[in-house]
């Protein structure tokens, strides 16, 4: 098999490991934001619920979650999915993973904000959602993009663990491939796609970061 072959097999799954890393950002940074609140809430029972949930996320493999999410209703509430539902769940269990680690860095963010700066805009007569939307996101966003940063790369990577639901994406194909034919070649493609993919990434969110640098 030649390396155009290979490439024109790998073409598709390389699609789906790009939705798979969209959707999941896409959803999973809003999300994060949400449990950030959360965990920050004066309530304790909130709170602690949160703080409980970031603990699981963050303190177990995401492999193990997908493979949870996937087979879960079935085994639970012996509930049978389609097909269709393979790829919802990677979605899910991406989304439900990675809103914890962005929890956690907005969480950073926001509470490194002087107290003065809330203080500043009550007496402006901004209310608390204006003070948070116009005042303190804005700083925060600027203040952890380099943390953002490094799990965007992350989860790049970690797009290829949607082979444990045997879904047909880049990684799961080049596998096949390389078994079938006995060659590295599927790897080697795949090993390139990724750091292309990382670079883009990378000079993307650096070019976010300068445009927000705007007091140097």
């Amino acid at each position: 098999m030649d390396f155009i072959t290979i490439l024109q097999q790998l073409s598709s799954g390389m699609i789906k490991t790009v939705g798979i890393f969209f959707w999941t950002l896409a959803l999973s940074l809003p999300f994060g934001l949400v449990i950030a609140f959360g965990r920050m809430s004066k309530n304790k029972l909130v709170s602690s619920i949160f703080k409980f949930y970031i603990s699981v996320m963050r303190g177990t493999p995401l492999m193990l979650q997908l493979l949870v999410v996937y087979f879960g209703p079935y085994y639970l509430f012996g509930i049978k999915l389609s097909q269709g539902y393979r790829f919802i769940a990677i979605i899910i269990g991406f989304v439900l993973n990675y809103a914890a680690y962005y929890a956690e860095i907005y969480r950073s963010g926001i509470e490194s904000m002087p107290v003065g700066q809330y203080e500043a805009a009550t007496q402006l007569g901004y209310s608390k959602s204006q003070t948070f939307f116009k005042i303190i996101l804005p700083q925060v966003i600027k203040r952890i993009l380099p943390a953002i940063t490094n799990e965007v790369i992350t989860l790049v990577k970690d797009t290829s663990l949607a082979f444990s639901l045997a879904y047909m994406e880049m990684f799961t194909i080049a596998k096949q491939i390389a078994a079938a034919q006995t060659t590295m070649i599927p790897f080697v493609v795949a090993a390139v796609f990724y750091y292309i993919f990382n670079l883009i990434v990378a000079f993307t969110m650096e070019r976010i970061e300068k445009k927000m640098s705007y007091y140097r």
